[in-house]
């Protein structure tokens, strides 16, 4: 039963482990905002998980395979922990969030309003440039940016998961039966999968309850959670998933370094003597690999040589190439697809993780696992699951293309020279970004309920300039883009299923391609080139790209340029979903030219077998006729034995 308790651990792990990785990603918003950071830079820091990765991944594939590998994946769960809880810490000591507004809190009365202060006719002035003054406040911001915090948390989360795939996966691959290796794996994967819905969901919750909650007046806060200044309590998540994640690591402390090893994976050095002794016997099912002490200096001569094994195999050069590629449009997509449904969309960020976590992530998790059932009912081989992966990605490229269809128009903005974000909401219909662009005189009512009135600037067709009012925040969204969104939904979780349904097969086809000595390194090898040419630079790339995009900038109390506050949506949704789909272009050649190799790789290991097979059979005859040889030696020794004692 120790095989399924490792099973049951290790989807624990992954579960703990996608669940803050899906958390991070839920968070970006919220993260830009509260430090007041652009989308590149919010890009690096969530790359810098693969950075931790990247600093140990190959030595622990490596030199983890030949160790304790339960111990040392429950190490790497502590690690996670500890980094988890380090990305929290920033919000304990950086003080609370403050609210750029000219909105007043608590007086609940009819009064002259000024709706252009000093600073902002200052700053109109300037051209929108920010002050290289630092404003009032200033030195009392701390000197070292906070965000360095998450991003070091970040990276001890990427070095702790370091050994939890390649050292669990493979640690499966040996000890289990080889028709139920697939469905083992389908099911720590679709439990990877099911994770992330329970980390957006934790990212929805947390979006909805203020970052401050506990030590602010509620009734003093203006704006809402569909604001593009609102922050949510980011931190409070990374509490509970590095509670979770501690917890993980707990069962691995208690389990064997190795387990019985079904009969058909027994050591390649046995003798057909022991081979056959082992299959003859009817009790025996399994049996126990010889534990041999670790020669760390012999695994280090060895890693060179095992290393340009592994990267000479031109089947498993091919796949890292494809899966490098699409990586990159994968982990982009999903990086900064809450952030799409929120600005393309109008929609608030809890609703986007809701959404996200909800639809899309189950949809994902269901086609993992039908991908894992379908290779185990239908056997497929090295080359059945190449076809069905490819066939399935190019299935989901073709209707990913109608997205460009399922786009929003811009939202009617007016947009000036003024530094402050503080939008309202003419009668007309346009988001002024202030009141005093909106040129309003008088305001009634207080906090969120604040309405401003004699808004000189808001304009109807047959109304008389001067009348009208404003209501805090951005107008919703018109009417035919509230149409557009179901589709949209329904199209992602279509295309999120189909596109999965190869995960598993296409993982299995890397496993099977490679030599069971050098399974351990090449899962660490694959896992290190994806985080390093995907990981990292995918979010820096797309957020740098989608930052292009924006149309109003917010500015730090220190001075600088802050987070975007809007973004031109139709620009957005080109760049966004350009390079997504682009990038799965590219991968598609290499897909063609990976099914030539795949097929020559697969005639040679068949003639390889045939040969071997050929061999195998002359030597059984030459020990049949040695073995008759033999006997009529001995009975002609007998015979002279015989006449000699007759003599």
């Amino acid at each position: 039963c120790c095989d399924f308790m490792f099973l049951a651990a290790l989807s624990f792990a992954y579960f703990a482990k996608a669940l803050s990785g899906s958390y991070m990603k839920s968070t970006i918003t919220q993260l830009e905002r509260r430090f007041d950071i652009p989308s590149y830079l919010i890009g690096i820091i969530d790359g810098s998980f693969e950075i931790g990765n990247l600093l140990v991944i190959a030595f622990v594939s490596y030199f983890g395979a030949k160790l304790h590998r339960p111990k040392i994946i429950a190490i790497g769960c502590l690690l996670m922990s500890f980094g988890t809880f380090l990305i929290a810490m920033p919000h304990f000591i950086i003080g609370r969030y403050k609210i750029e507004t000219s909105i007043r809190p608590s007086v609940n009365s009819t009064n002259n309003f000024s709706p252009c202060p000093a600073s902002s006719l200052d700053s109109s002035r300037a051209g929108d440039r920010p002050s290289i003054l630092p404003s009032r406040g200033c030195e009392r911001e701390s000197s070292v940016s906070m965000w360095i915090y998450v991003l070091l948390g970040n990276i001890l989360r990427g070095i702790g998961e370091t050994p939890v795939q390649p050292l669990g996966i493979s640690y499966i691959d040996d000890y289990a039966q080889s028709e139920n290796a697939a469905l083992y794996i389908g099911c720590v994967q679709t439990i990877s999968i099911i994770g992330p819905v329970f980390g957006y969901l934790l990212g929805s919750l947390c979006a909805k309850i203020y970052v401050d909650i506990g030590y602010v007046d509620m009734e003093t806060v203006t704006i809402t959670p569909a604001d593009a200044r609102w922050v949510g309590a980011w931190w409070l998540g990374y509490l509970i998933a590095g509670a979770i994640t501690l917890m993980s690591a707990v069962p691995f402390w208690f389990l064997p370094k190795s387990l019985p090893v079904p009969v058909e994976k027994h050591d390649s050095s046995c003798t057909p003597e022991q081979t056959r002794f082992i299959t003859d016997s009817p009790n025996l099912e399994h049996k126990f690999r010889q534990e041999e002490p670790a020669n760390l200096h012999l695994m280090a001569n060895e890693f060179v040589p095992t290393l340009k094994s592994l990267l000479g195999n031109p089947v498993f050069t091919i796949y890292l190439c494809v899966t490098i590629i699409q990586f990159n449009s994968l982990i982009g997509m999903v990086t900064y697809k809450p952030k799409y449904i929120e600005q393309h969309y109008g929609q608030s960020a809890s609703k986007a993780n809701f959404l996200m976590g909800m639809i899309n992530i189950p949809a994902v998790a269901f086609g993992m696992f039908s991908g894992g059932v379908v290779m185990k009912k239908y056997k497929l081989g090295i080359m059945g699951a190449a076809k069905f992966a490819f066939g399935t990605s190019l299935l989901g490229y073709f209707l990913s293309l109608l997205f460009f269809v399922l786009g929003c128009e811009n939202s009617k903005v007016a947009a000036g020279g003024l530094r402050e974000w503080d939008p309202v909401c003419g009668e007309n219909g346009i988001t002024y970004v202030s009141p005093c662009l909106a040129g309003c005189t008088f305001s009634t009512g207080s906090g969120r309920n604040t309405v401003f009135d004699s808004c000189r600037c808001v304009a109807v067709a047959n109304t008389q300039p001067g009348n009208l009012t404003a209501t805090l925040g951005q107008c919703p969204r018109r009417d035919s883009c509230d149409k557009v969104f179901p589709y949209f939904l329904a199209l992602s979780v279509l295309s999120s299923f189909i596109i999965s349904l190869g995960g598993t097969p296409g993982f299995m086809l890397l496993v099977r391609c490679i030599k069971p000595e050098l399974k351990s390194l090449a899962l660490g090898i694959h896992t290190l080139a994806t985080r390093t040419l995907a990981g990292i630079p995918a979010p820096i790339y797309f957020g740098a790209i989608i930052d292009t995009t924006c149309l109003k900038w917010g500015y730090k109390m220190c001075g600088g340029r802050g987070a975007c506050r809007i973004y031109n949506t139709s620009s957005y949704r080109i760049v966004y979903l350009g390079l997504t789909l682009g990038l799965r272009t590219v991968s598609f050649f290499f897909c063609i030219l990976g099914f030539s190799v795949l097929k020559r790789h697969i005639k040679m290991e068949e003639k390889n077998a045939l040969t071997n097979g050929n061999t195998e059979l002359e030597l059984l005859r030459k020990e049949e006729n040695s073995s008759i040889h033999c006997e009529q030696f001995i009975l002609a020794l007998d015979c002279n034995h015989d006449r000699e004692t007759r003599l």
